[in-house]
C-alpha cells in the first residue's frame, strides 16, 4: 500500500474514532457543568497544567520520538529493531511516571496552594497521579502503531477510554445521589484514572510478538535503537516540557489575573471553566479530523525523508497543510454564526458564546498548525518546533498578563488568535528554510561529481 493510501485511510480511521470520542466527551462536559457548577468545572480543569506537564516529561516527548524511529525501522525492514524499540520506551516511561506518581503524592498540597492557587485543587492532583502510569503504557503501545501506520489500535483504545471515563462518572454520580450525598468534582478525577486503566489493559493485549535473534545480536540491537531512540527523545521531551511548563503557568495565572480585573475568586473559576470547559471545547471539536492528519502525516513524512523522495513529500505536506486549512475556514464561518447560539442551548450561558464568537477566527490557523507542527517533528527539526511553541506561548502569556488586567478575557482571546498566526507564518518559515536547505543538500554532489 502506498504511502498517500496508508495516510489516508489512517487519517480516515483515525477521524472516525476522533469525532466520536469528542462527541462523547462534548456530551460529558455538558454533564459535568449541570451536575457540578461552572466553579466546580474551573477546578477541575485547573488540575490538568500539572497533569500535562507530568505527561510531557514522562510520555509525550517519547512517544514521538518512538513513532518515527519505528517508522524508519520498518521502512528499513527492520521490525525486531522495532519491537526492541517499543521495549525500551515502555521501560523509560514506567519509570518516569512511577517517579511522578511519588512526588505528587508527597507535594500535592504545594503544588495546589503555591502553583495553582487553591487548596482544593489537592484532592484532585492526589486522585488523578494514579493515570500516570497507565497513561505511558497506553501512549508507547500507541506510539508504536502509530509508527507502523496502523491507526485501529490507538482508534479503539481512545473509546475505550473515553467510555469508561464517561460511564464510570456517571455511574458514580448517579450512586452518591441516591445515597444522599452530594457528589464532589472529585468523581471527574477518578473517572480520568479508570479511563486510562481500561485503555492500558485493552493495549497490553496488542503487544507485538517477540521475534527470533541471537543473543549477541539482540544486545547489540538494543544498544543502538535505545542510543537512537533517547538522542531523538531528549530534545523532544526537553521541548514538550519547556513547553507544558509555559501553557501551565500560563493556564494557572489566568484565574490570577481574572482576580485584578474586578473579579473575585468564584467569578473567576467561573470564566475560567466557562472557557477551559465549555468554549474551547467547541472550537477544539473540529480539530479531531486535523489532528488524525498530523498524526499519520509525521511517520509518513518520516518514510518519505529516509526514501529521499523530496518531491512526493512536498506534494504531501500541500495536500494536507491546505485540507486543514479549508476545514478551518468553514469551521469559522459556522461558529460565528451559530456561536451564541450554542452557548445559550448546550450550556445555557451567554458567557460562553461570546467566547466561542471571538476563538471562531482562531479555526484555520490552529486547524493548519496541526499538519504543519507534525510535519516538521516528520523531518526531525524538533528545535524549530520548540522555538515555534515558545514564541506562541510567549504572545499568550503576554496577553495573560498584560491584557487580561486590562480588557477581562477578551484581551486573553485577542492574544490566542494572535499566537496562532505566528505560530503559523513560523511554521511556514520552518518549513521553507528545511526545503531549500534540502535541495543544495541534493544539488551539492552533482556539483562536485562535475
Amino acid at each position: 500500500m502506498s504511502v498517500k493510501h496508508k495516510l489516508l485511510r489512517g487519517t480516515l480511521v483515525l477521524t472516525a474514532a476522533g469525532l466520536l470520542s469528542r462527541l462523547m466527551g462534548f456530551f460529558f462536559r455538558i454533564f459535568l457543568s449541570h451536575a457540578f457548577g461552572e466553579e466546580n468545572v474551573g477546578l477541575y480543569q485547573l488540575i490538568f497544567p500539572v497533569y500535562s506537564l507530568c505527561l510531557a516529561l514522562g510520555t509525550s516527548g517519547i512517544q514521538t520520538a518512538l513513532s518515527r524511529t519505528v517508522a524508519r525501522k520498518i521502512s528499513l525492514g527492520k521490525s525486531g529493531e522495532a519491537r526492541t524499540a517499543l521495549c525500551i520506551a515502555l521501560a523509560l516511561t514506567i519509570t518516569f511516571s512511577v517517579a511522578e506518581l511519588l512526588f505528587i503524592q508527597r507535594y500535592a498540597g504545594i503544588i495546589a496552594s503555591r502553583f495553582l492557587g487553591d487548596p482544593r485543587c489537592e484532592e484532585l492532583l492526589l486522585i488523578i497521579s494514579y493515570a500516570l502510569p497507565c497513561a505511558s503504557i497506553h501512549s508507547c503501545i500507541c506510539g508504536y502503531s502509530y509508527g507502523i501506520q496502523k491507526t485501529r489500535l490507538p482508534a479503539l483504545s481512545q473509546l475505550i477510554e473515553q467510555t469508561a471515563r464517561i460511564f464510570s462518572v456517571i455511574l458514580l454520580f448517579s450512586l452518591f445521589s441516591r445515597g444522599g450525598d452530594t457528589p464532589s468534582i472529585t468523581l471527574a478525577a477518578a473517572g480520568i484514572v479508570i479511563g486510562e486503566l481500561a485503555s492500558a489493559l485493552f493495549s497490553v493485549r496488542f503487544f507485538p510478538r517477540r521475534k527470533e535473534h541471537r543473543p549477541r545480536s539482540l544486545i547489540h540491537i538494543a544498544g543502538n535503537t535505545g542510543r537512537e531512540l533517547f538522542a531523538l527523545s531528549l530534545p523532544l521531551t526537553a521541548n514538550r516540557a519547556c513547553v507544558t511548563l509555559l501553557q501551565s503557568v500560563e493556564a494557572a495565572s489566568i484565574p490570577a489575573k481574572l482576580k485584578l480585573c474586578s473579579q473575585n475568586t468564584s467569578e473567576a473559576l467561573v470564566l475560567y471553566g466557562v472557557l477551559t470547559g465549555m468554549a474551547l471545547p467547541c472550537i477544539l471539536f473540529p480539530s479531531a479530523i486535523t489532528n488524525s492528519v498530523g498524526v499519520m502525516l509525521m511517520p509518513a513524512v518520516a518514510e518519505k525523508q529516509a526514501s529521499g523522495s523530496r518531491t512526493g513529500m512536498a506534494a504531501l505536506i500541500m495536500k494536507a497543510a491546505g485540507s486543514c486549512f479549508i476545514l478551518g475556514l468553514a469551521c469559522c464561518l459556522f461558529f460565528l454564526i451559530f456561536g451564541p447560539f450554542i452557548g445559550i442551548f448546550l450550556f445555557h450561558s451567554e458567557t460562553s458564546g461570546k467566547f466561542i464568537v471571538t476563538l471562531a477566527w482562531i479555526c484555520p490557523f490552529l486547524y493548519t498548525n496541526s499538519a504543519l507542527i507534525s510535519t516538521i517533528n516528520g523531518l526531525g527539526k524538533t528545535f524549530w518546533t520548540f522555538l515555534i511553541n515558545v514564541l506562541g506561548l510567549t504572545v499568550r502569556i503576554t496577553s495573560v498578563f498584560f491584557a487580561i488586567p486590562v480588557f477581562g478575557m477578551q484581551g486573553y482571546l485577542w492574544g490566542l488568535l494572535a499566537s496562532q498566526f505566528v505560530v503559523t507564518l513560523l511554521s511556514c518559515f520552518a518549513l521553507w528554510i528545511t526545503t531549500a536547505d534540502s535541495k543544495k543538500t541534493e544539488k551539492a554532489p552533482q556539483i562536485t561529481a562535475g
